[in-house]
């Protein structure tokens, strides 16, 4: 009896604390063109659990790269962040992602063009929307051009097939290239001077 007590005992606490953990984090996703080029800048955020490469704002379930890049589905590329907000909010994480897109250019980003790779704010709930809303807000003014960035709301995200993500680790040196002759950085520094260290 009491070894079964103490099985029970452990096994409430397991799962007190796995949906404690739960619901200690939150999502967002964020579409700026590449998503290979998107995780970097956040999987260096303290605070930042996972980020996964996938699409999401489409009609069709489970789509491929394949079907995505040649338009068909609605689909955006996006990175969706996983993030403990008690160590970093996603004030701190909108920073992060404006600094790494090209708000006035709604036609795609950098090198790659069309709707799969618009810059984009999917919003999980009005909090978000608000936050996103007062960024862009800012962002346009301190730009001194329209933010032509849309913010909408989350519906479903499908993740990218496995050679997608993390793509700039496994493949560091095609990922710079691309990066490079794609003119990411170049423009990047244009819009939003050099890098902080």
């Amino acid at each position: 009896m009491g070894q079964l007590f103490r099985s029970l005992a452990v096994g409430f606490f397991l799962l007190l604390t796995s949906s404690v953990g739960a619901a200690a984090t939150a999502k967002a996703t964020f579409g700026g063109g590449c998503f290979w080029c998107m995780e970097p800048p956040f999987d260096k955020l303290d605070g930042v659990l996972e980020t996964i490469s996938g699409f999401s704002g489409g009609h069709v379930k489970n789509p491929t790269y394949e079907q995505v890049v040649r338009g068909n589905t609605g689909h955006t590329e996006v990175v969706q962040i996983t993030y403990d907000p008690e160590k970093i909010t996603y004030a701190e994480l909108l920073e992060v992602f404006w600094r790494n897109v090209d708000p006035v250019d709604a036609g795609g980003q950098f090198c790659d063009r069309g709707h799969s790779y618009r810059p984009v704010i999917f919003v999980h709930d009005e909090e978000q929307r608000r936050l996103a809303e007062a960024s862009k807000s800012k962002i346009s003014k301190g730009l001194n051009h329209k933010n032509l960035t849309p913010i909408e709301p989350f519906k479903a995200f499908y993740s990218a097939e496995d050679y997608h993500q993390n793509y700039y680790v496994k493949n560091p040196v095609r990922y710079k290239y691309y990066r490079y002759r794609c003119g990411r950085d170049q423009r990047l520094k244009d819009l939003w001077g050099a890098p902080k260290a």
